[in-house]
């Protein structure tokens, strides 16, 4: 009883002390005043609070300034940003450490190395050794190389790797489930996953754009998110100062090896698209993003949004994946949901995609549930990676609006000639089910337009033998499509390539 009321007497006298309950930017010399750069005092308050475990708060109505100091401010704690206005200024003389983030969320839990796990198989349930916790895993095999890229922005490929969750006794959760046979395991990581969820909210913040050249010398001058369980809410991103030139950015809001995230209530900005030469030699547009996830799992983006105009072609897509699997988008209106290299079940909905679309490679299940497309083919399969998708395609109630311009609408979309090693087989979907879908071509007045296809042209010479399989067979599912045109759906205007395919409701 005595030692119950000394602890008592200690926490009433440091209440009464004042022990914060939140740390400021101020208390550590930020000025917030727009002119001044508050940097080095944001950095401070960040590794302070980190010390003490105690939250950030900033001061509503003040405008900090971020100029050119180098370093990142390292968050472990809750963040109220608030009404306060960040400034991120990369337009001066040049940003001394372009791929240091602004913010980097990171957790107090150290990665965990897996030894003498040799081999591991698809769709394996446990992969034999305990773990710390719930975790993140990540496994790599350098001696095979996937996702070798073709095309203008070509390159030899990167090591066969994917993440996936695991329970403290190594079982695996299905909906991030092996996607490959690893025949040889050259690493093995887990990095657990907190049990408390950690917070971050508010803040207006406007990169002042980089004035760099235009090539591939990406920027990381956001938020970098690295810790699981996080919480990102009303956060808004502009962008100011963009020239006829600059260098691409990736991401201001980064998501990197981290599972269990929801970014909710957060307004984003794309980048204006620029051209630089790619790795083959020819002009490309160069991707910059303003939302980015890698090597991420069981990630939910909700009620976001975007301030440039989604089907504006002067700016690029906003979003992007790699590497990332169970992917939820739940009404959002983006100019692009784009997964690059591999993605493993997604779930859109009452979502709306611009000018860029939907476009992915990867296997699974793919779900767009009463979802607005505006572009000539509903989904694309990325050409430079296989236009693979080893799985089901699912569409529900959805409305294809195609731009002026266009010759051709199909429902999904993509190229390979089967002449190059993507290091993977390749796939169309096993089943795709297309259902009260709404497809408005009012806007294609080309006078050969035969009508809208189920699949566009995925080889120009269909009775040439490619010498990399592309597998092409299935179960079509078709129910309730509304065509504004009153032309009938057909399967292709290359037919044969689909001899595989049973078509019901056609």
């Amino acid at each position: 009883m005595k030692k119950f009321l000394f602890l008592a007497a200690c926490s009433f006298f440091a209440f009464s002390c004042g022990v914060p309950k939140y740390l400021t930017y101020e208390k550590f010399g930020a000025k917030g005043d727009g002119v001044t750069d508050d940097f080095p005092a944001i950095i401070a308050t960040h590794a302070a609070a980190n010390e003490k475990g105690l939250p950030v708060k900033a001061t509503d109505g003040k405008t900090y300034y971020i100029g050119n100091t180098i370093g990142t401010a390292i968050v472990r704690t809750d963040v109220d940003f608030g009404t306060a206005r960040f400034i991120i200024d990369d337009s001066n003389v040049g940003v001394e450490d372009r791929e240091a983030n602004i913010f980097r969320v990171e957790s107090a839990l150290e990665p965990v190395p897996i030894e003498g796990v040799e081999s591991l198989k698809r769709d394996q349930a446990n992969i034999g050794r305990a773990l710390p916790g719930r975790c993140l895993v990540e496994v790599v095999n350098d001696n095979h190389k996937v996702y070798i890229r073709l095309g203008a922005n070509q390159n030899s490929g990167v090591g066969q790797k994917e993440f996936f969750i695991a329970d403290k006794d190594g079982n695996i959760e299905p909906s991030s489930a092996l996607v490959w046979d690893y025949d040889e395991v050259t690493g093995m990581t887990a990095r657990p996953i907190d049990d408390k969820p950690l917070v971050i909210k508010g803040g207006i913040f406007t990169t002042i754009a980089n004035q760099a050249p235009s090539k591939y010398t990406y920027y990381c001058r956001g938020i970098a998110v690295e810790r699981s369980n996080v919480r990102i809410e009303n956060v808004t991103h502009c962008i100011e100062g963009e020239l006829d030139h600059g260098a691409p950015y990736d991401g201001f809001l980064s998501l990197d090896k981290a599972a269990d995230i929801v970014v909710s209530g957060c307004l984003f900005t794309a980048h204006k698209t620029y051209k630089t030469i790619g790795s083959a030699g020819v002009s490309v547009s160069m991707g910059t993003y303003d939302v980015s996830a890698h090597g991420c799992v069981n990630v939910k983006w909700e009620n976001c949004s975007q301030t440039t105009d989604i089907n504006d072609t002067k700016y690029w897509g906003v979003f992007v994946s790699n590497f990332c699997k169970a992917l939820t988008l739940d009404h959002c209106v983006f100019s692009r949901f784009d997964a690059h290299q591999g993605v493993r079940n997604v779930t859109l909905t009452d979502c709306e995609f611009g000018h860029t679309g939907v476009n992915v490679v990867g296997s699974g299940r793919l779900t767009l549930q009463n979802c607005i497309i505006h572009r000539k083919s509903l989904i694309t399969l990325r050409a430079d990676y296989g236009s693979s998708w080893e799985g089901e395609l699912i569409v529900r109630s959805c409305r294809l609006i195609v731009p002026e311009g266009a010759k051709t609408v199909s429902l999904l979309s993509g190229s390979n000639a089967g002449k190059h090693d993507f290091g993977y087989t390749c796939y169309l979907p096993e089943r795709y089910d297309i259902e009260n879908l709404v497809i408005d071509d009012i806007a294609v007045t080309d006078k050969d337009y035969q009508g809208p296809m189920i699949f566009g042209r995925f080889k120009r010479n269909v009775d040439e033998e490619g010498l990399y399989p592309y597998i092409a067979k299935g179960v079509i599912n078709i129910s309730n499509v509304e065509v504004a045109s009153g032309k009938p759906l057909g399967i292709s205007r290359e037919p044969e390539m689909f001899r595989d395919y049973t078509i019901n409701g056609l």
